[in-house]
């Protein structure tokens, strides 16, 4: 049908056949809404290639879009049907991982970090390794979390990939017990929620 054609268009980056950025910005919020609902957990990961305007200036733009490609294809490839994963801009990308808690997306976070690095791009003959960084968080349930401060602090996590030599999966520590809301703060979360966006 056209018009579904259409809209997959709209939401679709070309290069990397994964969402684009205008999709990813519209179903965060909404994907947070729902975890506030139910009280699963939801984490977040940005993905940065490594090193990849030297690539760039060292095999040329088309060789860039081949890697991005690439990497658009493992990310698909390695996760859930429920998993959310766009083109952040650029040579970034990021997944939204529903009903996943931060132990579990720091894993998701490392499988493919090292898939990426196990598949290297071959170029004039040459096998060129790509490495990438990754910055994971999970969404907090505290008041005043929008989609921006996640955001940002999985923004903040991949910085400090880059600054510890990338190649890497950094994240806040993870908390031995387990992440539980009870139907009251729920309803009382999801009610904070609701009043915030009448504002």
């Amino acid at each position: 049908d056209q018009v579904r054609d259409l809209a997959e268009k709209v939401h679709t980056d070309l290069l990397t056949g994964l969402h684009n950025y205008r999709y990813f910005q519209e179903v965060l919020p909404l994907e947070m809404e729902r975890t506030l609902r139910t009280g699963q957990p939801l984490s977040i990961i940005l993905l940065d290639v490594d090193h990849f305007k030297a690539f760039n200036d060292r095999w040329g733009h088309e060789a860039g879009n081949q890697a991005l490609a690439r990497v658009g294809a493992l990310v698909n490839e390695s996760l859930r049907k429920l998993d959310i994963a766009s083109r952040y801009g650029g040579e970034e990308f990021v997944i939204i991982l529903p009903d996943t808690p931060l132990k579990q997306a720091i894993k998701v976070a490392e499988r493919l970090r090292i898939m990426i690095e196990e598949n290297p791009l071959t170029l004039d003959e040459t096998s060129v390794t790509l490495t990438v960084s990754l910055g994971v968080d999970e969404y907090s349930f505290h008041r005043g979390e929008t989609s921006a401060s996640l955001l940002a602090r999985a923004d903040q996590w991949l910085y400090q990939a880059k600054q510890a030599g990338r190649n890497r999966v950094a994240h806040p520590p993870v908390s031995s017990g387990e992440n539980f809301v009870s139907s009251e703060e729920k309803a009382a979360l999801f009610n904070v929620f609701y009043n915030s966006q009448e504002d």
